[in-house]
């Protein structure tokens, strides 16, 4: 085996909690002489009342609350009756001050679990209990505060994929832990406190909810200054954040801290810090979107945001429509957010909507910003493109129209929009389908794709994803464009190129890499560190020494800043297979696999090192755990052949091959294989599979040298 088997064929990961390309970066800041420390939202209160006011029943300060008399009695959350979850059945049951959730076993036992937090309250209450080692776990059951009753959480997340199928997680499971999942976007200044030896946690917060100092940092120094002031002389550095400063960037990145689908690549964030310095971000190449990249799980709005056009071209940012405290400034007329830049049809909506102004058709957000529902909560698409109900009838994603006009089939409403507004859906149809092939590792229209990604003709989100995609399935198809794109304007779109440069390993690589080092975006410098780690040393010039060293150091530290997330390890140990260090690289992925059973990426790359060390047992038992989580998984059906094959076990290899190519008709390297198994009983199969390898094997020469040998021999016994 070699490692290109193992990454090309490396499938995508798909949850939100998982690391992509997970790096973390400690931005060292300038130490005060005297700490500036955290004083609590009521310190705020006697000088910004009216700010108190509107943030202390906001849904950011009441974001994380606890379960007591108190909730109950407000709330008036109805009781339940018992709901299955998984294999067992669950019933809430109020009990004083305190609310429980009872688990029934099969045995006749029960469990009781106490809800000491409660998260969200916009749309859903999610409960959280004590667990083991600290655990803080989302409760199975949750309750929906638009119909007042309980469900299924983990089963409202199943996601309905086009061509894939999804299950319901354990509830128990990490993806539910509030320590490591939920993190910091529902308390203030948490510490998870985590012991990686006994896989615990101590975790703290100062607040609970998005306090005022989430936003405006530590406001210790600042009520110092202010009480020390002369009331007559103005003051000239508040010692606080002041959010009034901010760029449009700033602001977006500030709110993305919380509201987006990302990856930590810092231990920590500061408003005002650019986000790509502190976050990788989730792009369409995840089958959490559909293809044309409309929300298909949830993928808490940032992205989308970060797909809009007005944004792009403009200062638009998330407090021209939303305040601090997470309100809408424009519930009374929502048409006036789109002032002052298309006045003309704010002033007189009938000529664009076609509808009337004061119907629901008739406000801009019902075609521009339609709401779909995920996990029983409503989420506005912030990408502001128009009805696509072409994209509905292509690839099955929600338009404006049919959300609206539920008793019409996406083909009358396609009929409509093509009539009144000509083709302009080509602008989603197309990216849409090249994204679709990608997805399927089909690079017919590579071309297309390079072109569009040089010549700014995709959003900076797809033209990443195309280039995640082709370093996923390790294409070398969009290697022209991605050099180009080492200089995008985009940090994404950078850091997905300086990731993918691992090959070719030559000057032009290296010398791309090397400035994609010195980027002033964290994200960036720290992908160019995975790539240099692949490449030889003898590339590397005297004088370049310290820039790789120094961006392949930060790489590795970075992996272990979170080391509650299996992802950490899981890259880590990719690190460390790049270097040739199996030893360190096989425990790196065994300890993502203790922190996630099912992490079925870092079981095979652990075989694949013990196959390289000769432990073709433990090789073995980490293919088949790969396989126990996904037994359609084409890099473990096909690494777990080739073992077979390598060690002898013939009829098993002959298996698993077989099964390669069930799942992947055209994977060459199961076809060169088989067919070399099953040449002498049976030639005419043998040939076929020969010939599917050279067409999909990219020149290798063994491959054309098993065609020849085959072909000559059925050309022999045809004359025989």
């Amino acid at each position: 085996m070699n490692t290109g088997k193992i990454l090309k064929y490396l499938l995508p990961i798909v949850m939100a909690s998982l690391i992509i390309t997970a790096v973390i970066w400690f931005k060292t800041r300038d130490v005060p002489e005297r700490v500036n420390e955290y004083t609590g939202s009521q310190s705020c209160r006697p000088c910004h009342e009216k700010f108190y006011s509107l943030w202390d029943g906001s849904h950011h300060g009441l974001a994380m609350q606890p379960v007591n008399g108190e909730f109950l009695t407000k709330n008036k959350i109805a009781p339940g009756s018992k709901i299955r979850v998984g294999d067992l059945f669950y019933l809430p049951v109020a009990r004083g001050d305190s609310l429980y959730i009872i688990e029934y076993r099969d045995d006749g036992d029960s469990t009781f679990y106490r809800a000491i937090h409660v998260m969200g309250g916009k749309y859903v209450y999610y409960f959280l209990a004590s667990l083991d080692g600290g655990r803080l776990q989302v409760l199975p059951l949750a309750y929906d505060l638009k119909t007042s009753e309980w469900y299924n959480n983990p089963g409202s997340g199943v996601r309905h994929f086009e061509e894939a199928t999804d299950a319901a997680l354990d509830w128990k499971s990490y993806p539910f832990t509030f320590n490591t999942s939920c993190y910091s976007c529902h308390v203030s200044q948490l510490t998870t406190n985590y012991d990686p030896v006994d896989m615990t946690y101590r975790s703290e917060w100062r607040e609970p909810g998005i306090n005022c100092e989430t936003c405006h940092g530590p406001a210790g120094e600042h009520i110092r200054t202010f009480a020390a002031a002369d009331s007559l002389e103005p003051v000239s550095d508040i010692k606080i954040i002041s959010v009034k400063k901010f760029t449009a960037d700033q602001h977006n990145s500030t709110c993305g801290s919380c509201h987006a689908k990302m990856i930590p690549i810092a231990a920590s964030f500061s408003p005002g810090d650019n986000f790509y310095d502190a976050f990788d971000l989730v792009t369409p190449e995840d089958p959490d979107f559909y293809p044309d990249g409309r929300d298909l799980g949830e993928n808490y709005t940032f992205s989308s945001w970060e797909m809009n056009a007005c944004k792009e071209s403009s200062d638009l940012n998330c407090v021209s429509c939303h305040t601090s405290s997470g309100r809408y400034k424009f519930r009374e007329n929502p048409n006036d957010a789109c002032m002052p830049c298309h006045e003309s049809r704010v002033r007189d909506p009938r000529p664009h909507t076609r509808h009337d102004p004061a119907s629901a058709g008739g406000k801009c957000v019902a075609c521009h910003m339609p709401k779909t529902t995920f996990a029983r909560m409503d989420r506005s698409d912030h990408s502001f493109r128009p009805p696509a109900p072409a994209a509905t009838l292509e690839f099955g994603s929600p338009n404006a129209c049919n959300i609206c006009h539920i008793d019409k089939s996406p083909r009358w409403a396609n009929g409509i929009v093509i009539k009144e507004r000509g083709d302009y859906q080509d602008d989603i149809l197309i990216p849409g389908r090249l994204m679709k092939e990608a997805r399927a590792n089909d690079w017919q229209n590579a071309s297309v794709i390079s072109e569009g990604i040089v010549n700014n003709k995709f959003n900076a989100l797809f033209a990443a994803a195309f280039i995640r995609l082709a370093d996923i399935y390790n294409s070398n198809m969009l290697h022209g464009a991605i050099i180009r794109a080492s200089g995008h304007r985009s940090p994404v779109v950078r850091a997905a190129s300086a990731h993918a440069l691992t090959y070719p390993q030559d000057k032009e690589t290296m010398k791309t890499l090397i400035g994609l080092a010195g980027d002033s975006v964290a994200l960036v410098r720290l992908n160019a560190g995975y790539a240099l780690s692949r490449m030889p040393a003898d590339l590397i010039s005297k004088s370049d020494t310290s820039v790789v060293f120094r961006a392949m150091r930060a790489y590795a530290q970075s992996m272990v800043t979170r080391k509650d997330q299996w992802g950490s390890w899981y890259n880590l140990g990719n690190f460390y297979a790049g270097l040739g260090d199996p030893v360190n690289a096989t425990a790196s992925y065994n300890m993502a696999v203790t922190i996630y059973p099912g992490a079925k990426e870092a079981h095979v790359n652990a075989g694949f090192e013990y196959s390289q060390m000769g432990e073709t047992e433990m090789a073995e038992v980490s293919f088949l755990k790969a396989l126990q989580s996904d037994s359609m998984m084409e890099a473990a059906n096909l690494n777990i052949a080739l073992l077979y094959g390598e060690t002898g076990r013939i009829d098993e290899a002959e298996k698993y091959f077989e099964k390669t190519l069930v799942i992947n008709p055209d994977n060459p390297v199961a076809a060169y294989n088989l067919a070399v198994i099953i040449s002498d009983t049976d030639p005419e199969k043998a040939l076929v599979l020969s010939r599917l390898s050279v067409k999909n094997g990219d020149g290798a020469e063994k491959y054309s040298d098993l065609l020849k040998l085959l072909e000559r021999k059925a050309s022999e016994k045809s004359r025989k």
